[in-house]
């Protein structure tokens, strides 16, 4: 069995680290406080310059909640255009109904200007109020794989629910379960859900190289970085799955 790892990117620096370590795919963000938003131009092609990986930068104007406005939708619609025409291999999206319900029009249009691009449904997914109807629903709108962490904050109390996905999605989509996976966790959730691909942040906070500190604002200036160590070690357990 093959599997698949695929890592979060909040740096340029992140990117170079997973080309390095050997992840399959970069999903490609900005503002990890807010859980993720869609990087800047600048960012999506000097991303797609330094790696070879398959790159799925993600499509989210903003943080919060997954229920868009015509403005913000206009925003998303021109991002994919913009990660298609960088080379990207993919986009990462997640539209909600108030209801709590995949917004399957939104979904199914930003499938089609992808096109010929992969779609990744994202954890918006952990955000509905029937799971089963949302996968359905997914699959419907195009869309190859969703990640999710079970409809828990994250995948290891998730893993029935994931394992679940897994049955009912037999093979016409991927479930990809993301959230708190590393090293010492993914070898028994990918036992107990069947999953075959795996997301996972492995960050590590790098701290400020200034040698000036103004102690008077009070703050911490670390960047976010990925573990270069635990990826490897998470491929490590992957590869003897396999």
């Amino acid at each position: 069995m093959s599997y698949v790892l695929e890592v979060i990117a909040f740096t340029i620096e992140s990117v170079l680290v997973a080309q390095k370590s050997g992840a399959h795919r970069i999903e490609l963000c900005d503002n990890p406080g807010e859980g993720g938003t869609t990087a800047s131009y600048g960012m999506i092609k000097t991303a797609r310059e330094k790696t070879s990986l398959q790159l799925f930068p993600i499509i989210r104007p903003r943080g919060g909640d997954f229920l868009y406005s015509p403005e913000e939708f206009e925003i998303m619609k021109r991002d994919v255009l913009l990660c298609k025409e960088l080379g990207c291999d993919g986009v990462v999206i997640g539209c909600l109904q108030a209801d709590g319900s995949v917004d399957k029009a939104r979904t199914a249009a930003l499938v089609e200007a992808a096109y010929p691009l992969g779609v990744t449904f994202h954890r918006a997914f952990d955000r509905v109020a029937n799971p089963f109807e949302a996968l359905e629903d997914v699959i419907g709108c195009g869309c190859e794989r969703i990640l999710t962490s079970g409809l828990k904050p994250a995948a290891p109390d998730g893993v029935e629910l994931l394992a679940d996905l897994v049955r009912q999605a037999n093979e016409r989509i991927i479930i990809m379960p993301g959230s708190g996976i590393r090293a010492t966790n993914i070898k028994e959730i990918a036992e107990k859900t069947g999953a075959t691909e795996f997301h996972s942040s492995a960050r590590v906070n790098i701290p400020s190289t200034m040698s000036f500190v103004n102690t008077a604002m009070n703050e911490s200036l670390y960047a976010i970085n990925l573990n270069e160590g635990e990826v490897k070690a998470m491929l490590e357990v992957l590869r003897a799955l396999g």
